[in-house]
């Protein structure tokens, strides 16, 4: 077993795990710890804790718990990042550079910055970066993300109102694709099931293993069935309730519809992570896997 911390250097970063270096700390304490990229000031997101070695890697010790004066010059870094995004959007703009600059990061120790931006092309700023180093005189650094991480840097509200998971509390993204919506049976329509970013909503992957593993059982929408009324044709699927609603043909060439559930159908539930043995459910799999929204609403 190994004593390790955990330590985040962005507030919706991932957590990096370090050796506490016998220092006791609680979360929300600020470190300075040394990294790939150099110092760096860092804040505990996860206390002191015991871990099975297997599970970690080497781990590099925690320099110090940060100082007065550590959290002061940290605090001067973040205050300069706005009017540092400033000078190099303008600077962008005198260029005619489609970019837009999202977020900057400087060093701890102020040897380098780091500037994040957006765009829909490939961008050629090496004279850009050479204005930059004259004005900071400091080692640049620029980054091309991608809106999902731009909306992620940035945060916001999403369609249910709340903050956006991205920004809350996911530390890495997903694929997220049509078909799981599809398995939920949302509508297709992109202003419904896109979120901030413009791309599928993240939460479509959250329940997706259950709708996929359900599908597997449930009987397809249209198929022929036997109930305890005679042989009737599905007309819907409730995958939550696990229920299924079927269309009779009555005798006056009418028709009505029945509820049923799976076991009055005689379907009983088998779902691959509780059953040893079992086969992992897929459903549709002859659709095509595309995290792009459809083009117009179906």
């Amino acid at each position: 077993m190994s004593e390790i911390v955990g330590i985040k250097f962005r507030e919706t970063g991932k957590t990096y795990f370090f050796a506490p270096n016998g220092i006791v700390f609680k979360k929300g304490d600020g470190v300075i710890v040394e990294t790939a990229h150099g110092v760096e000031y860092g804040t505990v997101s996860l206390p002191n804790r015991e871990v099975d070695d297997s599970h970690l890697k080497e781990l590099k010790p925690v320099l110090r718990k940060a100082t007065e004066e550590d959290v002061a010059h940290n605090n001067e870094n973040v205050a300069k990042r706005k009017s540092a995004m400033k000078i190099a959007q303008d600077a962008a703009n005198r260029r005619k550079l489609e970019m837009k600059f999202v977020d900057v990061e400087f060093s701890f120790d102020n040897t380098k910055v780091v500037f994040y931006f957006n765009s829909e092309h490939r961008i050629d700023f090496r004279d850009l970066v050479k204005e930059l180093a004259s004005n900071f005189h400091i080692r640049i650094e620029l980054r091309q993300i991608g809106i999902r991480d731009e909306c992620k840097m940035k945060g916001g509200l999403g369609p249910c109102g709340k903050v956006c998971c991205c920004n809350d509390y996911m530390e890495d993204f997903e694929r997220v694709s049509i078909k799981m919506a599809k398995h939920q049976g949302l509508s297709l329509n992109p202003t419904k099931i896109s979120g901030l970013c413009g791309r599928l909503m993240c939460c479509l992957k959250f329940e997706d293993e259950y709708y996929a593993d359900t599908l597997k059982f449930m009987p397809k929408v249209n198929s022929e069935i036997q109930t305890p009324n005679g042989t009737g044709k599905v007309d819907s699927v409730d995958i939550l309730r696990q229920t299924v609603v079927v269309k009779h043909t009555t005798n006056d060439d009418g028709y009505e519809l029945r509820e049923y559930t799976l076991d009055q159908l005689g379907i009983t539930p088998v779902y691959p992570d509780r059953c040893e043995g079992c086969p992992a459910a897929q459903a549709d799999d002859d659709e095509e896997d595309s995290d792009e929204l459809p083009t117009e609403e179906l």
